[in-house]
């Protein structure tokens, strides 16, 4: 059995999620202490324990101590049963993170496996539905791996309420991971969601800060904004570019007291931020891509990418795919804006 340290370098919930999606991956049996250990409030949260309760079922595994609050875990993973899911995390959790444990643990799949989740579309410290919409997925898909989603309702803090699906469709092989060519960005794409409970102006005032600071650096935008029913109030925005096969992109959600115009003028000052390196990959989409480029190393390809900076969630995920793939090397080379990562 694999032990790991839940309390390693960033110490999140990152940690369980991918460890528990890896041993589903892996077939191999981990046993988790510390889980959160460095957190206000430490052990498993509600969103925690349905993204390693949603693993469970998938693949028949026995677990121990899996209970909300719980900071010590065994999990032993059986095979994976394709078929239709509905899971409910019961509060504002993320499910975009549910969703990312549940994509990564069934790469195996041999037929089409649907998953319904309820919870948290566009909630803090998670990435946006739109982000996972439009980042996310898409390098998925560039690396042959296929999803369709249906979003039915979108989920705020706190009550949550949102609905979505997902379908999951069998691969043939990891495509290669890298892109070369320097990218050029010249027009950014956007999406703005705010509940109908909520005034015009608070989006409109948002749209035009993004827009008015991509157009310092020449970028043109393209932002919808959307009015959408939900359990509680919220309010947030994606912004996100591409060229070549790099798809950079940002997330903020508004709060109250924290004016419209700083919401839309940070998410686009963030991604500005990414594009003035020339990143390949945003500091988000690395941290949550790297176990598919690890895949797609130990499939014989070459992956390689340029990020702005190394997050700490980052470094805690080599440091925990290590433990399950020895073999896999981070290079790391500073250049001068950026850090080129490959993967030996």
């Amino acid at each position: 059995m694999l032990n790991i340290d839940g309390s390693y370098g960033e110490g999140g919930g990152q940690i369980l999620r991918t460890a528990v999606a890896l041993s589903v991956l892996t077939n191999t049996p981990i046993e988790i202490t510390n889980i959160r250990s460095n957190r206000p409030t430490p052990g498993l949260k509600p969103q925690h324990y349905t993204a390693v309760s949603c693993m469970k079922t998938l693949c028949n595994a026995k677990t121990k101590e899996l209970t909300v609050g719980s900071s010590h875990i065994t999990f032993m993973p059986g095979k994976l049963q394709e078929g239709s899911y509905t899971f409910d995390i019961g509060t504002a959790g993320s499910m975009i993170l549910v969703f990312q444990t549940i994509i990564l643990g069934s790469l195996h799949i041999k037929k089409p496996m649907t998953i319904r989740l309820k919870g948290g579309t566009d909630v803090k410290w998670a990435p946006s539905w739109d982000y996972f919409k439009n980042v996310f997925l898409p390098y998925l898909k560039q690396m042959g791996i296929n999803t369709d989603i249906e979003l039915l309702q979108r989920g705020y803090y706190p009550k949550g309420g949102g609905d979505a699906q997902l379908t999951l469709y069998p691969y043939n092989k990891i495509l290669p991971f890298h892109d070369e060519t320097q990218p050029n960005f010249s027009h950014v794409n956007g999406f703005i969601s705010i509940t109908n409970n909520l005034s015009d102006h608070i989006a409109e005032r948002m749209k035009h800060a993004a827009i008015k600071t991509l157009l310092k650096k020449n970028l043109s935008a393209s932002i919808i904004v959307e009015k959408v029913t939900s359990l509680s109030e919220g309010a947030g925005i994606t912004l996100w570019c591409s060229s070549n096969k790099t798809i950079l992109g940002s997330t903020v959600l508004g709060e109250k007291g924290y004016p419209a115009e700083s919401v839309g003028e940070k998410a686009a000052t963030e991604l500005l931020n990414e594009i003035d390196t020339k990143a390949t990959l945003d500091v988000y989409a690395f941290d949550q891509l790297l176990p598919y480029m690890t895949f797609a190393r130990i499939q014989g390809n070459h992956v390689s990418c340029r990020v702005r900076l190394i997050s700490d969630h980052a470094q805690t995920n080599m440091w925990l795919i290590n433990q399950f793939f020895k073999e896999i090397i981070f290079q790391k080379t500073l250049n001068d804006c950026s850090v080129l990562v490959t993967l030996e």
